[in-house]
């Protein structure tokens, strides 16, 4: 049986401009900017201004907007090593007619941050929990990137490690659908590369500091937006990869498809050679297997 959820009393929803009243008891998730200190929304100053506990990733961080805005609150750290004593205690507020702000160190929260627990455990617990909404970082590169937004698939950050990464990759190839990922400036030549081989000359953008004094979208091939940052060297700032979904293709011929195992066997074995090269292809994995272990045992 679904359980229905507590939604927050329309208090302080003004739709004149004019100043609201003190809003309700319950958890917000508060939206900050994601470069320009401007951004922030005038609703999200209001529940900041008027919350007892603000909840954010990074305290040194939050303080510096809230000073910013002659905000003075009590400042609380929520990370990935206590969410699930913060959850207990935000739960608890909440219950005494507490309200309580939770911020990440920019943009919506939850959005590959820290308090998915915070949210669970105040569902569970039945108190009320809204939204502030505001700047994305992923919805503001994907509207500046100029590719198909009409269906996307956010995978967070990609991985470290190489072949987990191909596999990531690989697992989302097929996927007709925008995709759009968080990079670090030091693994984004790297990454580049892997779309590249296992995607193709897909359409792509790099999208970097957004909304901040060097913003900068770069748009092109994967292949060439990879060999643009190899020769440059890692970019400063923060970081949206956005790329296009496949497009109609001609099915590939078997030189092709032997090519692609060569290639992909020289760096993994034959399970993982034929899943890449079966899911950039669109072909049966059993079909590409039986190919990659025939070539396996071809003689040098």
């Amino acid at each position: 049986m679904a359980v229905p959820t507590r939604v927050m009393p329309a208090a302080d929803d003004r739709s004149d401009g004019a100043e609201a009243s003190k809003p309700a008891p319950g958890l917000y998730l508060v939206a900050t900017p994601i470069g320009n200190a401007r951004d922030i929304t005038l609703r999200a100053l209001d529940i900041l201004r008027a919350a007892d506990i603000i909840a954010c990733e990074d305290t040194r961080v939050t303080r510096t907007l809230l000073t910013l805005y002659g905000i003075s609150a009590t400042v609380i750290a929520c990370h990935d090593h206590n969410e699930d004593t913060v959850a207990d205690r935000i739960v608890t507020e909440v219950r005494a007619g507490n309200i309580v702000a939770l911020v990440s160190d920019a943009g919506m929260p939850l959005v590959s941050d820290p308090g998915h627990r915070v949210v669970r455990a105040a569902i569970d617990a039945g108190v009320p929990v809204t939204t502030v909404p505001g700047p994305s970082a992923p919805l503001a590169a994907l509207a500046l990137a100029g590719l198909p937004n009409d269906r996307f698939l956010f995978g967070g950050f990609l991985p470290n490690k190489q072949h987990a990464r191909r596999e990531a990759i690989t697992a989302l190839a097929a996927v007709p659908a925008t995709l759009v990922f968080f990079e670090s400036p030091h693994r984004l030549v790297e990454a580049l590369a892997d779309l590249a081989a296992l995607l193709g000359a897909r359409p792509a953008a790099v999208a970097r500091e957004l909304t901040k004094r060097f913003e900068e979208v770069r748009r092109g091939p994967l292949d060439v937006l990879a060999q643009h940052y190899g020769d440059s060297g890692p970019p400063k700032g923060e970081i949206v990869l956005v790329i296009a979904p496949p497009g109609p293709q001609a099915g590939p011929t078997e030189d092709d498809i032997d090519m692609a195992l060569r290639e992909a066997l020289a760096a993994t074995g034959v399970r993982e050679a034929a899943a890449e090269v079966a899911a950039r292809f669109g072909r049966p994995r059993r079909e590409v297997y039986a190919r990659a272990l025939a070539l396996k045992r071809q003689p040098e």
